[in-house]
């Protein structure tokens, strides 16, 4: 996109988001953060980048980001290279693999859990 001197305007947004009114279907890769607030079905992957499902969110998919965090409903399996971090409104339905699961009180998992971070040496 250009601005009126036909130079290209700067990228400003620091996410993408699917909001509510929105319902996909299929395949979505981004190259940045995404946001869902709506309905997809299919796969996600954001890369090295990260992955928030908002509160009232439907997910039918499987999740591939450095970190996701779930408020809403998730079926499918979901893989953080970093951390997944599961909200009191938040449900897996699936397989979570990350090494770091971070779960609040009230959040629930149907599925498998391998977390498998690295332990720090406790210095007395």
């Amino acid at each position: 996109m250009a601005n009126e001197t036909g130079q290209p305007m700067d990228e400003r947004r620091t996410a993408a988001w699917i909001g509510k009114a929105l319902r996909i279907e299929g395949r979505i890769v981004s190259a940045e953060t995404l946001n869902i607030d709506g309905v997809v079905e299919g796969t996600i992957e954001v890369g090295d980048h990260n992955l928030n499902i908002g509160p009232g969110a439907a997910v039918k998919a499987d999740l591939i980001a450095k970190s996701v965090s779930i408020s809403g409903a998730v079926t499918g399996n979901v893989m953080a290279s970093e951390k997944v971090n599961l909200q009191p409104s938040g449900s897996v339905e699936g397989d979570i693999t990350t090494p770091r699961l971070v779960m609040a009180d009230g959040a629930i998992i149907k599925g498998r859990v391998e977390a498998q971070g690295e332990r720090k040496p406790v210095v007395s």
